[in-house]
């Protein structure tokens, strides 16, 4: 029996573990990627330990092909400095790299994703007196705006994460763009991919919504629609999510993260 058929042992894989496997096979086959932290640096770092050793990462601290030799703690840690193909300022980053087409993929967090794809990492609740305040953009509306496509990772899937009407809209979807103005629809996709700890909802169509493709195990179409806030589409052809490998998990529990920093 190979380790990659062998049952998990003592500990089976937690919400962050399974959402950390999913999200790094989005990235198979792809180039360079734009990556956030959090859960996308765990993505990131097992991708290229497993099957695509090739992924170029690129960081908003104007970090261009790291490779890192421990867990980044942020953006801006030195670990991704050393070993890189270069370190840019960040106005020839996202003015050379990023507006020049450059990144495939933006790797990216959200508090709140609505049916087409824009984000909210500003506040949640009313704008004068909002209950949390969050990090804000960042990079994340430029990422949005031109990265081919972007994948979205959340920790939760309930209506207030997924909600019908966002709390505030930091990243403006290509919907969103082109109801304000025609001339400002961004030149990527948006988001494609959301993967949540129930689901993974993509939106095939640039001027489409999210719709469920996949149900990861344990869960029902039932259970991902009671939880979204909207009444969410469903694609023609639903899967059942692919179970992470023991070698996966192994990988972020013992090489990736193994101080638990994102790890939960």
């Amino acid at each position: 029996m190979t380790s990659e058929e062998r049952p998990f042992s003592d500990v089976p894989p937690s919400s962050t573990e399974f959402l950390a496997c999913v999200a790094a096979r989005q990235l198979a086959g792809r180039r360079r990627v734009f990556a956030g932290v959090g859960l996308p640096t765990l993505a990131v770092d097992l991708v290229r330990r497993t099957t695509n050793p090739a992924l170029e990462l690129v960081y908003e601290s104007g970090v261009c092909g790291a490779s890192p030799e421990a867990l980044a703690e942020g953006v801006a840690d030195s670990v991704l400095v050393s070993g890189a193909a270069a370190v840019i300022s960040m106005p020839a980053l996202f003015g050379y790299v990023l507006q020049g087409g450059h990144i495939d993929v933006g790797f990216l967090g959200a508090a709140q994703v609505d049916r087409y794809g824009s984000l909210n990492t500003s506040i949640i609740g009313d704008w004068s007196r909002p209950t949390v305040r969050l990090p804000g953009s960042g990079g994340a509306a430029e990422v949005m705006r031109n990265a081919r496509e972007c994948i979205i990772v959340l920790r939760r899937h309930d209506p207030e994460s997924l909600p019908l009407d966002l709390d505030f809209c930091t990243s403006p979807s290509p919907v969103r763009a082109a109801a304000e103005d025609v001339r400002m629809v961004p030149s990527g996709h948006g988001v494609s991919t959301v993967i949540t700890p129930l689901a993974v909802l993509r939106r095939p169509d640039k001027f489409g919504e999210l719709e469920v493709a996949e149900v990861h195990p344990g869960y029902t179409l039932e259970d991902v629609q009671a939880a979204t806030g909207w009444p969410v589409r469903v694609a023609a052809t639903v899967t059942e999510t692919v179970r992470p490998t023991v070698e996966e998990v192994r990988l972020l529990r013992e090489e990736i993260d193994v101080v638990r920093l994102y790890l939960r």
